[in-house]
């Protein structure tokens, strides 16, 4: 409440990318001692679920912040202690980038959303696990991918090997980003056989690495876009079947504009790039609808876009999704969301009569996936 009614007023009043700058200078200075986040933890991150279990790892809830907050994983442990059962840092890439010139992050309060177009703005891949080793999260750690820009698309396999070598040792599981629309080309490697290329090197090494450090592969996600069809998702799922990545990520930003309360005017003034936020929510949940559906439950669906309270939270959920995870929801919402969104999701859990989170996965993936 407090963050709705004064902080963010506060920072809505800066440039956004200004603000964000803030909140993670803000997380740093207030919870970066171990005795301020054992004092958050006891505020944002009482338990209320039980082991929530998901390609081989243990999540305290099934609530994550989703890639984009913290792309160098300078506050990964301060956000673990704001109730976030999953933090997922990045995107990095192989080579350190500047990103897109500013301004490149727009915020359109009418309709809850943002539009992005950073273009993978970090450090790079080598920086990012420096950081992870001095400073990892109490909790499971996703590292979020991608291509470097300077990198011609025939040459992103390596790109994206060199990026998966220098983090999975810091990573609980590894999230291949190929759907971000704000590197020129990137989403080509959706295509089936450009994907089955790059995921299947990908854990051709995946498993070679694992086998000479005598522990278990990492796990693979891949994060897919919204603007897909059904047979592009079709193909998605087949190659994803058949080098055996642990799960898919739906979804990422869309290019879509449609449907948007914000003048036409306002709209066109931001540009190019990736909404997110309220906007997305149906258009994600079909999507997650649909994989649940291919897949027949066979791989983990992570479900992202226009989470703000535990509703789009278990309408996720009830499509197909084991996890979910918000980034925009965390921006207008603020510290608290993930508490009161896993909350919520006791209570509609006990309102259904529902023991377990899994009793609730994919029960309404047919009616989600007949919508639109």
């Amino acid at each position: 409440m407090l963050y709705r009614k004064l902080l963010r007023p506060l920072l809505f009043k800066l440039p956004p990318e200004t603000a964000h700058e803030l909140a993670l200078n803000a997380l740093s200075l207030s919870l970066g001692t171990e005795a301020a986040r054992r004092a958050a933890s006891r505020r944002f991150g009482r338990e209320t679920f039980g082991e929530v279990k998901r390609f081989g790892l243990s999540f305290k809830n099934p609530v994550g912040l989703a890639a984009g907050f913290d792309k160098n994983g300078v506050v990964a442990r301060e956000l673990a202690a704001l109730g976030f059962g999953f933090v997922e840092v990045g995107t990095v890439t192989n080579l350190a980038q500047p990103g897109n010139p500013r301004p490149r992050l727009f915020r359109l309060p009418l309709d809850r959303a943002l539009v992005n177009r950073q273009g993978f703005n970090n450090e790079g891949a080598a920086a990012l696990a420096r950081r992870l080793e001095r400073a990892r999260p109490d909790c499971i750690l996703g590292v979020n991918i991608g291509k470097s820009r300077a990198v011609a698309l025939e040459e992103a396999t390596a790109d994206y090997l060199a990026s998966f070598e220098a983090v999975r040792a810091h990573a609980d599981y590894v999230a291949v980003n190929v759907s971000s629309p704000n590197t020129p080309g990137l989403r080509e490697l959706q295509r089936a056989d450009l994907l089955a290329a790059l995921l299947g090197e990908l854990q051709r090494r995946n498993r070679e690495l694992a086998e000479r450090d005598a522990r278990a592969p990492v796990p693979l996600l891949v994060k897919v876009a919204p603007d897909l069809d059904a047979g592009e998702l079709e193909m998605i799922v087949d190659v994803a079947r058949r080098v055996e990545v642990a799960g898919i990520i739906a979804t990422n930003t869309t290019t879509s504009r449609e449907g948007l309360r914000t003048p036409g005017e306002q709209v066109v003034a931001c540009g190019e790039g990736g909404l997110s936020g309220a906007p997305l929510r149906q258009r994600s949940t079909q999507i997650i609808a649909a994989l649940r559906r291919l897949t027949r439950g066979t791989l983990e669906i992570v479900g992202v876009g226009g989470v703000f309270k535990a509703e789009d939270a278990w309408e996720k959920i009830c499509a197909g999704a084991g996890l979910v995870q918000l980034y925009t929801g965390f921006v207008y919402e603020g510290f608290g969301v993930a508490r009161r969104i896993n909350e919520g999701l006791t209570a509609l859990l006990e309102r259904h009569g529902l023991r377990t989170l899994d009793e609730a996965v994919g029960c309404r993936a047919e009616e989600f996936a007949a919508v639109g």
